[in-house]
Order: structure tokens, then C-alpha cells, then sequence
């Protein structure tokens, strides 16, 4: 039996996911993180992007997160987003075109360059996970 970890993933709105995990692969300040069973104790800051979630039955679960917290104690992973939905429920269109309309206001600079910014960053975050999760099986 593989060595698991207890996972939680919640945002102001809801709780995102709650389970045992195997691991856990989330983008922190610093780049991507991995936590296994047994990972010292941490606490991070998280980017926009994907949470990629390995139960024990084998199955990868997506979730994007828009930033936020990772928390890791012995034997739990808690992931505070400020805003998350499972990459199953992106709209990719709706990502796409937010972020052609984000480059838009970054090139014509008719809005302010801090904002068109962070819709980008927001943007290529969302379609990102939804081509990590495209790329696994079953995904």
C-alpha cells in the first residue's frame, strides 16, 4: 500500500477537495512543489496554476488555483486558495479570450498595466492546467 497524506483544498467559497492523496504538485513563490508523504513541515505562498492531485487509486485530479496558501503539516497538505475550480470546469474559450483581450490591453495600453497583467497571468494559468490535464490519461 502506498504512503498517503491527507489533502485539503478549499477556497472562500468551497471546499474543493478533501481525500487521502499520494502526492500533491502545486506552483509556489519559489516554482513548482511536490509533497509526499513524510515532506518536512512548510508554508508557502502559491501562484496562479494548476494543483495536480494523485489519489491511491492512480487517478490525477486537476485544480486550478488563482493563488493562495499551501500548508504542510505531518500527514496533511491544506491548500487555502483564494479562488479554485477543478480544471474539469474551465471554460477554455472563456480563458482563451480573456487572455486575447489581456494582451490586447497590454499592447494598445489603454488600461492599467498592473490590472492587464494580472488577467493575463490569470488566463495562461487556467489554460495551463487544462493542458496538464488534457495531456494525463483519462483526462
Amino acid at each position: 500500500m502506498a504512503m498517503t497524506i491527507q489533502c485539503e483544498v478549499v477556497s472562500a467559497e468551497e471546499r474543493i477537495f478533501s481525500g487521502l492523496v499520494e502526492s500533491v504538485v502545486a506552483t509556489a513563490a519559489l516554482g513548482e512543489l511536490g509533497v509526499n508523504y513524510g515532506h518536512a513541515p512548510l508554508l508557502s505562498t502559491l501562484k496562479p496554476g494548476p494543483v495536480r492531485l494523485l489519489t491511491p487509486a492512480g487517478e490525477e485530479q486537476f485544480i486550478y488555483v488563482s493563488g493562495g496558501f499551501i500548508e504542510v503539516q505531518p500527514g496533511m497538505v491544506t491548500i487555502l486558495a483564494d479562488s479554485a475550480v477543478r480544471a474539469a470546469d474551465l471554460d477554455e474559450a472563456a480563458a482563451e479570450e480573456a487572455r486575447r483581450q489581456a494582451e490586447e490591453a497590454l499592447g494598445g495600453r489603454h488600461v492599467e498595466f498592473d490590472y492587464a497583467l494580472a488577467e493575463l497571468t490569470q488566463a495562461v494559468a487556467q489554460l495551463r492546467t487544462l493542458r496538464r490535464m488534457k495531456k494525463t490519461p483519462g483526462g
